[in-house]
């Protein structure tokens, strides 16, 4: 009798993880009855601001990847201080350079127009991320929905779990491996420094202190970024196509000129190597590598059901 209980007590255990595992489940037709408009309004959005910038593109899906880092896809990196918490803009990886805020800001003020208290700003951000790539040449996937909102942020988390561009192989491996992340998510992630630009403070270690570096790109590149001062000058992260989303960025590690650190590192271990190589030669394996990343990061610990809140002004709880 005692072992009929046990395995009943089981079977009740297993049932409501599995329910509870089935409501944190993203859907992308969540919105589909009460938001339909959704898609084409953070589309629009996201175009626009594009065509304002067309820097933007890279910001907005930096915005995403520095959200899903901290705590899981909840927005929080677009929360504002307050007087219960120091919010994350202002983390050494965000300060000064996280960006595209004012364009979520105006996609979610269209989206409360048309669906009021509804969508969250996080699935914002994930949708804005996803067309971001598609507008600039990359691949397209499926972003799941129904993420909910946070009620607080955390410059301490934003710090210590947002990857660094000083960070090692290894590190950045267990950087990713704590987020759920495998190594080829690690690599064909690191794909998303084919668009945008770096700042000097984040690639001059690299450019004086490296080895692994073709001289004459250090060389160019200290002219600009000297040992000292010029803090916030900007070098592509892509040499030659920063506002395009291609493979070019791997061909650039393998020239030894990768702009960070952390991006010169791939080509340090054998299978982290291998991928570089691979995707420098094949753009369809790296745009199939890149969206299947970045549906696994966009699934970090979401909030769902009655958890966290849908805000009505994405840099303040509602």
């Amino acid at each position: 009798m005692a072992s009929c209980y046990f395995l009943l007590f089981l079977l009740v255990a297993v049932t409501a993880a599995s329910e509870a595992d089935a409501e944190k489940k993203l859907s992308p037709d969540f919105y589909t009855s009460s938001c339909p408009e959704l898609l084409p309004i953070v589309k629009k959005g996201v175009i626009k601001g594009i065509k304002d910038e067309t820097r933007i593109g890279a910001s907005l899906l930096r915005l995403h990847f520095h959200d899903c880092f901290v705590n899981g896809c909840d927005a929080s990196i677009l929360l504002d201080d307050t007087s219960n918490f120091i919010g994350e803009k202002t983390a050494a990886p965000n300060n000064n350079s996280a960006r595209g805020f004012d364009v979520i800001d105006d996609i979610k003020a269209k989206v409360e127009k048309s669906c009021p208290r509804v969508v969250s700003c996080a699935d914002i951000l994930a949708l804005a991320a996803r067309d971001s790539v598609v507008y600039l040449g990359g691949p397209s996937w499926e972003v799941g929905l129904g993420r909910r909102d946070s009620i607080a942020a955390s410059r301490a988390d934003a710090n210590n779990s947002i990857p660094a561009p000083f960070l090692n192989l290894t590190d950045l491996k267990t950087n990713f491996a704590n987020h759920g992340l495998s190594v080829k998510n690690l690599v064909a992630l690191s794909g998303a420094h084919t668009l945008g630009l770096a700042r000097c403070l984040t690639f001059r270690a690299h450019i004086f202190n490296d080895s692994n570096i073709d001289a004459s790109f250090a060389k160019s590149l200290q002219s600009k970024c000297p040992i000292s001062g010029n803090d916030d000058l900007l070098a592509p992260l892509d040499l030659r196509t920063p506002t395009h989303f291609d493979n070019l960025y791997f061909k650039n590690i393998l020239a030894k000129r990768g702009l960070l650190h952390s991006d010169q590192e791939l080509l340090n271990g054998g299978s982290t190597g291998k991928l570089v190589k691979k995707y420098a030669t094949d753009t369809v394996a790296f745009f199939k590598a890149f969206a299947k990343g970045m549906v696994k990061m966009s699934n970090i610990k979401p909030l769902t059901g009655s958890e966290g809140q849908i805000r009505i002004n994405c840099r303040k709880v509602s």
